[in-house]
């Protein structure tokens, strides 16, 4: 079957493709702005004309994969694939992960050399941080980049979602680091969310029961200058290792927000919109209240401390409409509002709770879900 194209006759081929990859191509040419058939023709063609054997891809459980190609390009690639003696699905991962190589993401690593950071953060509970602050992770993870997910709740609902014990106290923690008691290396205590989407690019630093006092530890600390800066100088060794850092925050609105807030300011020369914060809601007026606080607290650390900081977006979350009137009315609310912009609405959907009880990333456990899209678009709108 062909198709009429600008550049000539193009014709419908259907193969096999991992999903992890299939993500990772779609975010990537939406980030580049070419159509995801012309990214596929330039892989098969770069990979036609490479006569080096490229490295094996895992396409173990490829999907379905279809898209257009100029005629006769995808005879040829299969008449290479026979003489390379390799199959079809493994020629086509070949070539879409040699794109994907030689195309970086625009946001993968800023010009000034340090990670995005974003922070996650609502002093009000139960709008979601978590469980945003998980997935926007993992999306970012699945689309390619190096993520670390920092539990800085001391309450520690990622770390317990994801199935990962909590440090106990009097042990190495990213608390401890901020109270320049830090004893070894916070990469020590990373774990690796496994997954074939995430490609072993996402970790995690857990959270630590000591993070309940952190605030009094920093304020009566006298060996801690600058205390809003407690949080950037543990996690900054940490950075060259990673393109994204995403902070699950307390819902609080002391020290440890105030070190937040520090942490996800924008740097000098680094572009507006890539690192600050992301602002769970809910449709509700409460939370309406709890934001207005929030802004109030960011407003005068910046005027103190002269600083710059980004409202990269609302997502506004366990949205459902059938609670009439107060939900519809509240979501118009937060829409209207302009900047900063609503990302997403992420419905109360069954998935992210039964992603929970079984301790899996939503992204692993349900990658077509509504509520793993959402995530894939906050990521998408924040790179």
């Amino acid at each position: 079957m062909a198709s009429p194209y600008p550049d000539g006759e193009r014709e419908k081929v259907a193969s096999k493709l991992p999903s992890a990859l299939r993500q990772e191509l779609k975010v990537r040419a939406a980030e580049l702005r070419i159509d995801i058939q012309d990214a596929v023709t330039d892989g098969i063609n770069a990979w036609r004309a490479n006569t080096t054997a490229p490295s094996p891809v895992d396409t173990t459980g490829a999907d379905s994969f279809s898209t257009w190609l100029p005629a006769g390009l995808y005879d040829a690639f299969k008449a290479d694939c026979t003489d390379r003696k390799v199959s079809y699905t493994q020629g086509l991962a070949q070539s879409i992960r040699g794109w994907l190589d030689a195309h970086d993401s625009p946001g993968a690593r800023p010009e000034t050399g340090f990670p995005q950071r974003k922070i996650i953060c609502n002093q009000k509970g139960g709008v979601g941080k978590t469980s945003v602050a998980a997935g926007v992770a993992e999306a970012y993870a699945e689309a390619g980049k190096r993520v670390l997910l920092v539990d800085y709740d001391p309450q520690g609902h990622l770390s317990e979602q994801l199935g990962i014990p909590q440090i106990a106290p009097g042990h190495d923690s990213l608390v401890a680091h901020m109270c320049a008691e830090g004893k070894g290396d916070l990469r020590d205590l990373l774990v690796t969310i496994e997954g074939e989407r995430f490609g072993k690019r996402l970790h995690v630093l857990p959270a630590c029961f000591d993070g309940f006092l952190l605030d009094a530890r920093i304020a009566t600390n006298t060996r801690i200058r600058h205390r809003e800066t407690t949080l950037e100088r543990a996690l900054e060794p940490l950075e060259d290792d990673f393109d994204v850092i995403v902070v699950d925050c307390p819902p609080s609105l002391g020290i440890a927000m105030d070190a937040a807030i520090y942490y996800g300011r924008r740097r000098p020369n680094e572009q507006a919109g890539v690192s600050g914060v992301i602002i769970p809601v809910l449709a509700e007026d409460s939370s309406a209240t709890a934001y207005a606080m929030l802004a109030d607290q960011i407003g005068s650390l910046c005027d103190d401390l002269e600083l710059d900081l980004d409202y990269l977006g609302l997502v506004v979350n366990l949205y459902d409409s059938r609670r009439g009137y107060v939900a519809t009315s509240s979501l118009n609310e937060w829409k209207k509002l302009g900047e900063p912009p609503v990302l997403a609405v992420i419905g109360d959907l069954k998935e992210q709770r039964e992603a929970v009880r079984k301790r899996r990333a939503l992204l692993d456990y349900a990658p077509l879900s509504d509520q793993a899209e959402a995530m894939r678009q906050i990521a998408s709108a924040t790179s």
